[in-house]
């Protein structure tokens, strides 16, 4: 494909170059990182050998090998042909679990020389990743350098695909209502991964009796010739010759094969239930139409990423060497792949995070006979692996050094991958310790309900559900949601507290305008009728805005339960999730171009909304002047608001006029503003001079810089409501509804 072979050598040829991870712009660097002070690490390595890990990259550092003897797909192509394939591993190691690679192609086939050059070159890593090397050498090479390093050893198409099949089957055996000691797996190939796979199943509890492996001359018979002890591991004793013969009555077949060989009517001779994995790339063994039009009982697994159930590796090798590697385990062993296993197996029985729905261009993938195995995106995949990996290396005597803190090493995992949520989880430990009844103001949608069900599940949230019950009732069918006996109110239909709302909306307008007759006929309307529950005690919080104008949300809410008595304004906050951590920014929606005294108040909203969620504010009013480098009337109702804030509040560490580059560069401060108490740190908070700067700002850093944005957070009203963007995701109202429930608590106590 001329695609392919452009995206290989467009710009600078390959796909991966080595990065300096230290300052190297000046002449002191260079001295430090080479001579005379690159001296000092070596012999402190001299020394304490165990202190390459501490100033050297091999502790994060793994070596992908191969001699191209048995490329995926393309059969033994030599050492050059197979270095796009080494570079690509290499890209995967990376983006999936942050493990730099160097790719080596050995141009040798035997196994002692092959051996004796991984050997010789092992000092340099910390882990080592064999990759398409045939059988049987694979075997040997595996098992000697094993035996001979101290560090990880892997062939990956041996272990890889065995432990990512397990899990697969695992799962697809407990929806079957079989057990693995039970059931007659046909093994379809003979080859590293298919020995792999039947060993690993027999660490499972399968029976060896019931394992039937065949190679390309028929099924392995006990009673043949066999000069592959490998092979010879598997010889059945049943009277079977051919796949046809083994498939009837079989409940598993695993086709590591090639494309197109199981037929329609040998799915058809299988037991009840039974479970096709059809491996073989690019083609597998049978195509995804032609087995489930042979059986509907049938649980279906390929390679591929364009049907359900696809068994890749990559869901396993990179957090199996990244929990190996953490704990500076001496070897992968039996104990390690299993817990590997059985992490994986159960992350899929977990609620799957919107950002995978959306990855796969899929609605609610859950648990069942078409998700059994987790996605290879699943950016929870490192922080449920790695740590289970690392726990069997300690448990299992092979680690040389432990992981304090697991809670904490989670997070350095999902931080590892861009995943750094730590506010995310405080505010979700906090909701959790005391869930709110939250009213989701638009139920009939899919974004809604499946939040719902996921504060449901998760114990966040107690969801109050307003909408038409025949609507919410088809949206859950139609998308297999699971809501409980979650409450569904319809206020049109509703005659419990319609009579009651209407009254009470009354008293609190009938001298703004309006009638008895307006205000039992707008509690009708969802976010009126859901506002008034939060009034009168029925609900703590309420969410909607998905679908209208920021505006028709928030005049509800403001008509039923008004500002906070000791504020003269509402304002809107985002959170923008970055890398050095959450930045909130205001006001991002709601005051046009608030005066001094309006951002004095926006600046004390915030700082509360930050206390709330544990943290200390820091706030930075922003303006394009630097501390009175101008007098423009927009400057100075910035300084004016900063002047009363520090005679008014001198225990906040609040100020400017200042830049927004400046607010977070301490060394700039130090240099030219060392009087701002901004200068220990930066900001945390940023305060802008008018919506449309505001607004601006957060879809900037949304857009371009790819962070993620909570909000907007509405501040200043005298009960929780929260008002979602238009067309936010499941995730953004998942983490709305955690921010309403922490907003709740804190005004209970």
């Amino acid at each position: 494909m001329s695609e392919a072979l452009e995206y290989h050598s467009s710009g600078r040829p390959g796909k991966i170059e080595v990065i300096p991870t230290k300052p190297s712009s000046t002449q002191r660097d260079l001295s430090l990182a080479y001579s005379p002070g690159v001296a000092e690490p070596c012999l402190a390595i001299a020394a304490n050998v165990d202190d390459v890990y501490k100033y050297t990259s091999k502790g994060n550092l793994v070596a992908v090998i191969s001699n191209g003897t048995a490329v995926l797909g393309l059969g033994n192509i030599g050492p050059h042909a197979s270095k796009p394939v080494m570079e690509g591993k290499g890209i995967l190691f990376k983006i999936f679990a942050d493990i730099d690679v160097f790719d080596i192609e050995i141009d040798q086939e035997n196994v002692d020389d092959f051996v004796k050059t991984v050997k010789a070159i092992a000092p340099t890593f910390g882990g080592i990743n064999l990759e398409d090397i045939k059988a049987p050498e694979c075997f040997e090479i595996e098992r000697r350098l094993k035996e001979e390093l101290k560090i990880p050893v892997m062939h990956d198409d041996q272990h890889g695909t065995a432990i990512i099949s397990a899990a697969a089957l695992i799962n697809a055996l407990e929806l079957c209502g079989k057990k693995i000691e039970d059931v007659r797996i046909i093994i379809n190939g003979a080859g590293a991964a298919a020995i792999s796979c039947g060993k690993l199943y027999i660490s499972l509890g399968a029976k060896q009796e019931n394992i039937v492996m065949l190679d390309s001359k028929g099924v392995i018979r006990a009673d043949h010739e066999i000069t592959d002890h490998n092979k010879k591991h598997f010889a059945t004793e049943l009277d079977l010759n051919t796949l046809d013969d083994a498939m009837v009555n079989s409940d598993v077949f695993i086709g590591l094969s090639k494309g197109n060989v199981l037929s329609r009517s040998m799915v058809e001779s299988m037991n009840a239930q039974p479970i096709v994995f059809a491996l073989a790339n690019p083609e597998p063994e049978i195509n995804y139409e032609d087995a489930m039009a042979a059986r509907k009982d049938l649980i279906f697994a390929t390679g591929r990423s364009d049907y359900p159930n696809q068994v890749n590796n990559a869901i396993g090798f990179p957090f199996i060497f990244r929990g190996a590697l953490d704990v500076r385990a001496t070897q992968i062993n039996e104990a390690m792949k299993l817990a590997a296993v059985y992490a994986i197996a159960e992350l899929a029985k977990e609620t799957v995070p919107e950002i995978v729905n959306i990855a796969y261009n899929k609605k609610n993938l859950s648990f069942g006979r078409e998700y059994i195995i987790p996605k290879p995106l699943d950016p929870r995949l490192i922080s449920t692996v790695a740590p289970a990996v690392a726990k069997a290396a300690i448990k299992s005597g092979v680690a040389q050094t432990r992981i304090a803190n697991w809670e904490q090493y989670a997070e350095e995992l999902d931080a590892r991958i861009g995943r750094d949520d730590k506010l995310s989880k405080v505010l979700i430990s906090l909701a959790k310790q005391n869930p709110q009844r939250v009213v989701f103001g638009e139920a009939e949608n899919y974004k809604m309900l499946k939040a719902a069900q996921i504060v449901n599940d998760e114990g966040i949230a107690k969801p109050i559900l307003l909408g038409n019950k025949q609507k919410i009732d088809k949206l859950i069918k139609e998308n297999n949601l699971h809501l409980g006996d979650i409450v569904v109110i319809d206020p049109r239909e509703d005659e419990t507290y319609h009579q009651q709302f209407g009254e009470a909306l009354y008293e609190k307008r009938k001298r703004k305008g309006l009638t008895i007759y307006d205000s039992k006929k707008m509690m009708r309307e969802r976010n009126y009728y859901g506002a008034m529950m939060v009034e009168t005690g029925q609900a703590d919080a309420l969410i909607s805005g998905l679908t209208r104008q920021y505006s028709d949300t928030i005049k509800p809410a403001l008509r039923i339960l008004g500002k906070q008595d000791d504020t003269r304004i509402v304002a809107g906050m985002h959170i923008i999730m970055t890398k050095r951590g959450p930045i909130f920014f205001a006001d991002t929606t709601v005051n046009l171009n608030p005066g001094w005294e309006e951002l004095v108040d926006i600046t004390l909203l915030v700082a509360k909304a930050m206390q709330q969620f544990n943290l200390k504010p820091r706030i930075a009013l922003l303006s394009y002047s630097n501390f009175g480098s101008s007098d423009d009337p927009n400057v100075r109702k910035v300084r004016q608001a900063v002047n009363y804030l520090h005679e008014n509040y001198p225990s906040l560490v609040v100020d400017g006029e200042i830049q927004a580059n400046m607010a977070f560069n301490t060394q700039l401060l130090k240099d030219n503003y060392p009087f701002t108490e901004l200068v220990n740190g930066g900001a945390t908070a940023l305060l802008f001079p008018s919506l449309e700067a505001g607004n601006i700002a957060y879809k900037l850093m949304m857009e371009l810089a790819g962070y993620e944005a909570i909000g907007p957070i509405l501040l200043g009203m005298k009960k929780p409501v929260h008002v979602l963007q238009l067309g936010s995701s499941i995730r953004e109202i998942v983490n709305m509804v955690t921010i309403a429930v922490v907003d709740a608590q804190s005004r209970k106590v």
